[in-house]
């Protein structure tokens, strides 16, 4: 279809055709002034306000040369500023900033309101109220950024309300549902399963497992030694039997005593399990299970294991106990016993 003729309008011009940015062109006194605005209404309102302002003899600032500065590029320096301070969460944040920039990188900073971004937000009804959550946090690390930096005055991100989020997901592996698995795997993908073995006897997040390397493991006192966990801090897991073999396994076929731990057949790093894992369920006939889980699996384990919470929390690397308190629920045979410890006075 072809675009369709829009009507000149003198002084309104789109540099870029297409583009969908306007700009404004006048000259005050032997100067030719250009300003960049947006869209073509706003263009065309602001090239009159600025007609209007020569014809009563006001004087136009001196810079008004220079274009508003964008979202892309407030985004451009928030990225930066991550890459440096928060390097391991840095790709989740390009991929994130990729969507923001999509939808606002060539609007002027300064433009974007509230309203908007929270209509946006609500708009996309396939996100989770985390995720809505978690670009909203993005925006606004943008225009703190900008902030600290002199670029802008406000962060509209900031009178965005936040969404209640649901963190109550246990969902676990089932025995029965590990016996399929490891079936499916041992014929298919047999490389793999001492990957899964770790997985569930170490609770270490995805992030945590796929960078680790041999130096961070000691197989002779069997324990692991995370030095910078998600939340900051480190913590030790211990190695049980079935994780001891599994690492044993592993380092077996390892051509280098000191890169990762987790390796292709090819024999490069493995960053991310979801082809093989995502395949080997599906042919399990599992459904709703996340890599994820199998933290959420090591966890529910042990709290019908009878571990306290305090354990449970420290050997997740759980920030507060509230985090592990989700898993208490699962112990009901156990909390059971402990209120029959209870004496009935006579």
């Amino acid at each position: 279809m072809a675009r369709k003729e829009v009507k000149k309008v003198r002084g309104v011009y789109e540099k870029d055709p297409g583009s969908g940015i306007w700009w404004i062109c006048y000259k005050q006194g032997n100067t030719r002034k250009r300003e960049k605005v947006g869209s073509r209404g706003n263009a065309i309102s602001l090239y009159q306000q600025r007609k209007t302002e020569l014809l009563a003899g006001k004087k136009l600032p001196a810079n008004l040369r220079k274009a508003a500065i964008t979202f892309a590029e407030l985004a451009n320096e928030a990225v930066a500023w991550s890459a440096e301070f928060h390097p391991k969460d840095i790709r989740t944040v390009r991929n994130r900033m990729a969507t923001l920039v999509a939808k606002f990188g060539e609007r002027p900073a300064e433009d974007i309101e509230p309203l908007e971004i929270g209509n946006w937000l609500t708009s996309n009804t396939q996100w989770a109220p985390a995720t809505k959550n978690r670009f909203r946090a993005l925006i606004s690390l943008v225009y703190r950024q900008a902030m600290r930096n002199g670029k802008t005055a406000r962060n509209p991100a900031r009178l965005v309300a936040a969404r209640v989020e649901n963190n109550g997901r246990t969902r676990y592996l089932l025995d029965d549902e590990e016996r399929e698995l490891r079936k499916v795997m041992a014929v298919r993908y047999p490389h793999y399963l001492d990957v899964l073995v770790v997985a569930l006897n170490t609770g270490m997040r995805k992030g945590e497992q796929f960078s680790l390397t041999w130096d961070a493991v000691d197989l002779e006192s069997r324990k692991i030694r995370l030095i910078e966990t998600k939340n900051g801090s480190s913590r030790t897991i211990p190695i049980n039997t079935p994780c001891l073999t599994a690492l044993n396994n592993l380092r077996a076929t390892s051509r280098d005593k000191r890169s990762f731990v987790f390796l292709l057949p090819s024999g490069g790093p493995m960053k991310e399990p979801r082809s093989w894992f995502t395949e080997a369920l599906k042919d399990a006939k599992i459904d709703g299970l996340r890599w994820h889980d199998l933290r959420h699996t090591f966890c529910s384990r042990l709290a019908m294991a009878g571990v306290d919470i305090r354990t449970i929390a420290a050997l997740a690397g759980h920030k507060t106990l509230q985090m592990s308190m989700r898993y208490a629920h699962l112990a009901p045979a156990h909390n059971l016993d402990a209120i029959e410890k209870l004496i009935a006075v006579a």
